[in-house]
This record gives structure tokens, C-alpha cells and sequence, in this order.
């Protein structure tokens, strides 16, 4: 199949388009660090565009229409929204799902102490990462702290030109003999990722005497207290990310690419929402489902293994007409999807690590993975070939540029999505998303073209696709 790189296919008003789409895109990342500044960011923009809370219509027992637009969010830190359609919801839906946690590093429960005349916050990474990435860049700290008496304080650090940033500390190449000789799973230990949070003792009276013992902690605690109202003891009911700190930025001389944390799996959950506000009216309901710990698989009340999804599907038929467990199962197992999410782009430095003919490459489209798993594609869901027939004819009515792939080399690469969770309803599910350069890394690099057209590409499924 020939890759063709979209910039080469685009006119000078779609190069703009692209380009206008993606700085919005680039916002998107620099505000939305973490789920639930994300679901703020979302919920923002999509009650501009109409939709309204499903809660409300529950609490009034107000009939659903076709037309009707309507949102969900879970806990904070997923949401799924829905456009109904004029087709009966037995006959399916057509969902764009992904997620928008991404690797980081998670504060701890028990995490402020002194050592060195250093206060550090103790943290445990959160996903796959490469541990010795994360050390002596600038990062920032956002979050929630929730106090006894349920106040809740958001927390943001290190973003603003004005505020303090963080750093994890690294060993001078001059005493780092040692260290070079380890694997690089074992350079950085997963306990040394502590953050670098204070180095300026509390003078001894200042807060009373009890601060002559660890007078760093001290006064960072101070800090905390005056400025957030903080106690220590409210680190156990707090929930705090160390992600990069700094903007989205455009990269190469050309200015073709996005340079920024999270784009996995942010980049598929920003142009899935949007797609949804490009598609006012549908036929077949539409809906669009982002969710939370997918890379750590997927667990707990807000990821998809739990039952929001399935729940909230039944609340929706409730409110279109009469409900039955059978209808939500006819409803759930005729729906198409695509399960959007990010694949490995192919990397010239490290070409050795793919398969070229069937790698995604930076600038050729959107991309779909048939399967993903990994040894002998365990764990993979794979695609019948009539559901990717229907998404072939759909993207050449719309003119969308796509491309297949796998994830690196059999035996060599492998990973997973959302899409098995949902191919358990028996539903027609495929892998499809935007090839990311520098996957889970700190800084991950994606195509505007590959952005653009992915939104392009969801535009198209909302409008076009059906049940097979």
C-alpha cells in the first residue's frame, strides 16, 4: 500500500486549516495536564456547542429527541457524551473512545521529608516510562488537595513564568562510573524519583522550636500553609501529578510538528470531542466516550473496565423509550468504533525496531492498527476485514489519507487500547489514532497533518459509518 505524506495532498486553504486547528490543539495540551483538567477543558467546550447534562434530564424524567446532545462526567476524570440520532439505539451507535491519562509520576500519600538539607516529595511513576528521562528537566505539580472538611484546592505549580519548578536530580557524569555500567531499566531506580521541592532551612523560632529538626521541611510546609491553606496531614487525601512543566510547542524549521507531554493519548481525545462538535446532525446516534487509566490498564471507577459506559448507555435508552436489558445488549453489539489511540511512529535512528512496510510514518495520515497485543498478538483486539472494507470505502468518499501499521517488530514490540474492552459487546472495533514520535516519553512529537486528518478522519465515521 503507498504511504503518501498528506502535506504534499493539502492546498494552501487546508495547510491553513490544519494549522489553525492544531494551535487550538497545542492550547489544549498546554492547559490540560492531567484528567481532570482535561474533563474541565472538554465539558467548557462542549456546553458551548449545546450539549447538556444527562443528570439533568434524569433528575426532570425529561424524554431524550433526536438532536438532543448530552454529557456525562465520572469522578472527574472521565466523560462521555452522546448526539441522538433519529435510528433506533438498538441498532448501535457509532463511538469514538480514548483516554486522557498519560504517564507521569504520582506524589505519595506519605511524601514530604528532609534529607541533605533537600525537602523532597516522595512520588511512584504512573505507566510505562523510561525512569532516567524524567530526571533534571523542569516540572510542574498539579492537582487536588481535598481537606477533612471536603474543601477542595487545586493545585498548579511551575507553569507560569512567575512560579517555582521541580526537579528530580541526577548523578555528576564525574562520579557516574558506576552508574554507566547499569541497564538503563536500572540507571534511574523508581524510588529515586523524588522531586526537589525546598533547599531553605526556617530559622529556628520562626515557627517554634519543633522546627530545629528538619528546618527545610519546615519551612516548605509554611510555604504550603500560608499560601494553600495545606496542613501535611492533608497530602493523604490529596491527588498530585509531577508532569513536564512548559507549553505545547511547534516544532522543526517548518513548523510540521507538535513537541509536547501527553499527546498519548491526548492527541486522539481532543480530536474525537471536536469531530463530535463538527457533526451536529446525525442519523445513527453518535457518541464520544474519554476515559482515565488506560495505562495502567484500564481499571478502577474511572477507567473502562468499570460500568460508567454501560450505565450510562442504559440511562440513555431509558430516557429514548422503554428500557430492557435486551435492548442495551442489542444496543451495545451493533455499535461500530473506533477505539482512537496512538501508535509508534517509525523512527530513522532506531529503524532497526520496525517492521518499514508495516510501520506508521510522521505525515502519512491517520493511522489504523488492525491489531495490537503483542507475542503472537496476545491481548490484541483484531479487526474483522469487513469492518475495514466499510472504513476504506468511507475514508475514500471523504478523502481521507490513512495508513496501516503495527507496533514495532514481531516479538519485539506490542501494546494495548481500550478496543478489547468494548470488542467484548461484540461490537465492530479497530485501533486507529495519530503516530507519535518519542511515545511515552516526557516531550512526544506528533504531524500536524497526522492531527488534522485524524479529525478529518472521526469527521467522516460520525457521518458515514453503520452496522454491519
Amino acid at each position: 500500500m503507498q504511504k503518501d505524506n498528506t502535506w504534499t495532498k493539502y492546498s494552501e486553504e487546508q495547510a491553513a486549516a490544519c494549522d489553525s486547528f492544531c494551535l487550538k490543539y497545542m492550547d489544549f495540551l498546554s492547559k490540560g495536564k492531567t484528567e481532570r483538567e482535561c474533563v474541565e477543558l472538554i465539558k467548557s467546550d462542549i456546553e458551548a456547542a449545546g450539549y447538556r447534562p444527562l443528570d439533568d434530564y434524569i433528575a426532570a424524567q425529561k424524554p431524550l429527541q433526536k438532536g438532543d446532545k448530552i454529557y456525562r462526567i465520572n469522578m472527574n476524570k472521565s466523560v462521555v457524551m452522546f448526539n441522538i440520532g433519529d435510528e433506533p439505539l438498538e441498532d448501535g451507535m457509532n463511538i469514538l473512545g480514548a483516554h486522557i491519562d498519560s504517564p507521569r509520576m504520582d506524589v505519595k500519600q506519605q511524601p514530604l521529608y528532609e534529607d541533605g538539607g533537600f525537602a523532597l516529595l516522595d512520588t511512584h511513576y504512573y505507566g510505562g516510562i523510561k525512569k532516567y528521562q524524567w530526571v533534571t528537566i523542569p516540572l510542574a505539580l498539579h492537582g487536588v488537595v481535598v481537606k477533612k472538611d471536603g474543601e477542595r484546592i487545586v493545585i498548579s505549580i511551575g507553569e507560569k513564568e512567575e512560579e517555582p519548578v521541580f526537579f528530580v536530580s541526577d548523578l555528576l557524569i564525574h562520579l557516574a562510573a558506576e552508574q554507566l555500567d547499569k541497564k538503563a531499566a536500572k540507571v534511574i531506580e523508581g524510588e529515586a524519583l523524588d522531586i526537589i521541592v525546598g533547599n531553605k532551612p526556617l530559622k529556628v523560632g520562626e515557627d517554634g522550636e519543633e522546627t530545629a529538626k528538619d528546618p527545610v521541611k519546615a519551612g516548605v510546609l509554611r510555604i504550603l500553609k500560608e499560601k494553600y491553606g495545606i496542613e501535611e496531614d492533608d497530602f493523604v487525601s490529596a491527588e498530585l501529578e509531577v508532569v513536564p512543566a512548559g507549553k505545547a510547542r511547534e516544532a522543526g524549521l517548518d513548523r510540521s510538528m507538535i513537541l509536547s507531554y501527553g499527546q498519548d493519548d491526548r492527541v486522539c481525545a481532543y480530536t474525537s470531542y471536536q469531530a463530535m462538535l463538527e457533526v451536529p446532525t446525525v442519523s445513527r446516534t453518535a457518541c464520544c466516550i474519554l476515559v482515565d487509566k488506560e495505562e495502567i490498564g484500564s481499571v478502577g471507577a474511572t477507567g473502562m473496565q468499570s460500568k460508567f459506559f454501560e450505565n450510562t448507555v442504559a440511562e440513555v435508552i431509558a430516557l429514548s423509550g422503554d428500557y430492557s436489558e435486551l435492548k442495551l445488549k442489542r444496543c451495545l453489539s451493533n455499535c461500530t468504533m473506533l477505539s482512537s489511540d496512538v501508535s509508534s511512529a517509525f523512527d530513522p535512528t532506531y529503524a532497526s525496531s520496525f517492521d518499514k512496510k508495516n510501520a506508521a510514518f510522521l505525515g502519512n495520515g491517520m493511522v489504523f492498527n488492525k491489531f495490537t497485543g503483542a507475542r503472537g498478538k496476545s491481548g490484541s483486539n483484531d479487526a474483522n476485514a469487513e469492518y475495514l472494507a466499510h472504513l476504506r470505502q468511507i475514508f475514500a468518499k471523504e478523502d481521507v489519507n490513512f495508513q496501516t501499521a503495527e507496533l514495532g517488530r514481531v516479538d519485539l514490540g506490542g501494546g494495548g487500547t481500550i478496543a478489547y474492552i468494548l470488542a467484548l459487546y461484540g461490537m465492530n472495533v479497530i485501533d486507529s489514532g495519530v503516530a507519535v514520535l518519542n511515545m511515552h516519553a516526557p516531550y512526544e512529537a506528533t504531524s500536524k497533518a497526522d492531527v488534522f486528518e485524524t479529525k478529518r478522519g472521526y469527521v467522516a465515521f460520525l457521518k458515514h459509518a453503520e452496522r454491519l
